[in-house]
């Protein structure tokens, strides 16, 4: 029988990542709670909690790791032309709060969210200390796609998005790129796989090579955070 540790509630420390089950999610830890200085530290070490309301906090480490290097984004035609022709305004930390309930709001092809009122506040406190930032995308006055996740360093940790509208999320997603990489970024965190990010150019990498980077650069010089606030990203050229 597999033997899954318990976190203990008197400090941050996690099972080193290799432990992780020896399957794609990488299952490491189970329990502790959602605090930011928790959240923080499963991040430098490349541990995030993934798990349905009602369940114990459940801590995963996956292998191989889904990620985009900033320079290797995919953008497709019709992509392209959607970015050209400037249908959609994009900016930084303008509603993070929002774009949270948004990604957590039921969706066609899901019975749920892991995305809880416990998630929410955990990373909205993240965010108040300028860890944890978001992407709108905007018509108009209408918040119609999103995303966020967390800086550490030179190291953006994505974590969910929404679209309400064509190409919205995609359209947030590139721009995000571009000004992480203007800003030194090294490395987009996708965690898992799927179709939507292979698309952007997402590639899989073994964990041993995602822990190396975490390494050399989440202490890296990153984009201080005053710099995303309320920052209105520039056109598609």
């Amino acid at each position: 029988m597999i033997s899954i540790p318990w976190l203990s509630p008197d400090n941050y420390e996690f099972p080193d990542p290799a432990h992780a089950l020896d399957n794609p999610e990488g299952l490491l830890a189970v329990g502790g709670d959602l605090s930011p200085e928790r959240i923080l530290a499963a991040y430098y070490r490349g541990i995030f909690p993934w798990f349905n309301p009602g369940d114990p906090i459940l801590w995963w480490s996956p292998s191989p790791r889904t990620v985009v290097f900033p320079d290797q984004l995919h953008i497709s035609k019709s992509l392209h032309k959607t970015l050209r022709k400037g249908i959609y305004r994009v900016t930084f930390d303008n509603c993070f709060r929002t774009v949270m309930t948004a990604c957590a709001a039921p969706r066609a092809y899901a019975d749920g969210t892991w995305i809880s009122d416990d998630i929410i506040a955990g990373y909205c406190a993240l965010h108040e200390r300028g860890f944890a930032h978001s992407v709108e995308v905007w018509r108009g006055a209408e918040l119609v796609g999103g995303l966020y996740g967390i800086a550490l360093g030179q190291i953006f940790f994505g974590e969910s998005m929404f679209s309400r509208a064509d190409n919205a999320s995609k359209v947030g997603f590139a721009h995000l790129v571009r000004q992480l990489r203007a800003w030194d970024f090294q490395l987009i965190d996708c965690q898992v796989a799927n179709d939507h990010l292979f698309s952007l150019g997402a590639v899989e990498i073994p964990r041993e090579e995602f822990q190396r980077m975490l390494i050399n650069f989440t202490d890296k010089p990153g984009a201080n955070s005053l710099i995303w606030s309320n920052m209105t990203v520039a056109a598609w050229e």
